[in-house]
């Protein structure tokens, strides 16, 4: 039977596993996925193991997305530019694929399951790792009046607006750069892309920086609401998601990518909701 896993350091909290046996008994594919846990210094030495062992394929997530885009022998253009991987397709002449998923899967649930229109908006992008490079292009792409993305290290903000300048309007900036001057600057969605969500934090932003029926997206996920999505409905936002519509999608494109079979997310998703 064909193995597959996601990678990451914590992954005890991942539905992957569950999300991708639902995909397999929909679409009537046979295949074992597991959760392995795998810290950032030993990366290499396992992945050697995993692909010797017979896996045809990994989702990665946090801290390793970054080492596997360097692992990758291969990669997607969106990938390259967000030096980031989140997929890995394992080829058995020891080769590797490497793709990243993230943005699109964040597109797909912002405008197709939740009906959010991104063209002619400002969005506010709240961190500068692996996860933000990760959705950066698609989102430029999809026709925002502009992004800002705003990082605790300033430098690292503008570096990485500099560096997808070309695909649109985007600015860098610390923190204490977001708040807007006058209603016109406020934003329409704003992002949280820190892994303050890990610990269930937040990221220090002012109060009045949401517009009218603004949006507010946490990339992560858990059981129970985020202290980011918390933020979104103290502060008046439409709507307050979490990042686990985005996981869902995102694996349903690597599931298609592994098996060349598109499995519906959306029945998925809702059992999750559930």
């Amino acid at each position: 039977m064909d193995k597959y896993a996601v990678i990451g350091s914590p992954i005890s909290h991942s539905l992957s596993p569950k999300i991708h046996a639902a995909f397999a008994q929909q679409t009537g594919q046979e295949l074992e996925y597991t959760a392995i846990e795998i810290k950032p210094e030993e990366f290499f030495d396992r992945l050697n193991e995993l692909q010797n062992a017979g896996y045809r394929g990994l989702n990665v997530t946090l801290p390793l997305k970054g080492l596997a885009w360097e692992a990758a022998d291969t990669c997607s253009a969106d990938c390259n530019r967000a030096q980031a991987v989140n997929v890995l397709a394992l080829n058995s002449d020891g080769s590797r694929h490497g793709f990243n998923t993230d943005g699109s899967g964040l597109l797909r649930d912002l405008t197709v399951t939740n009906g959010i229109r991104l063209e002619g908006r400002r969005i506010l992008i709240v961190g500068a790792g692996g996860a933000v490079r990760g959705i950066l292009a698609p989102l430029l792409r999809s026709g925002p009046l502009r992004i800002t993305v705003a990082n605790r290290t300033a430098d690292k903000a503008l570096e990485l607006a500099e560096s997808f300048s070309d695909l649109g309007e985007i600015e860098g900036c610390g923190l204490d750069g977001i708040a807007p001057k006058h209603s016109a600057q406020l934003y329409d969605l704003v992002i949280n892309g820190t892994a303050a969500g890990i610990d269930n934090s937040l990221p220090a932003l002012p109060d009045d920086i949401l517009a009218p029926g603004a949006v507010t997206y946490d990339l992560m996920y858990a059981r129970q609401p985020t202290a980011f999505v918390k933020w979104g409905r103290d502060h008046g936002a439409r709507l307050a998601l979490d990042g686990l519509g985005m996981l869902v999608e995102q694996a349903a494109e690597s599931f298609y990518i592994w098996r060349t079979v598109k499995p519906d997310p959306r029945p998925v998703l809702a059992m999750l909701r559930a």
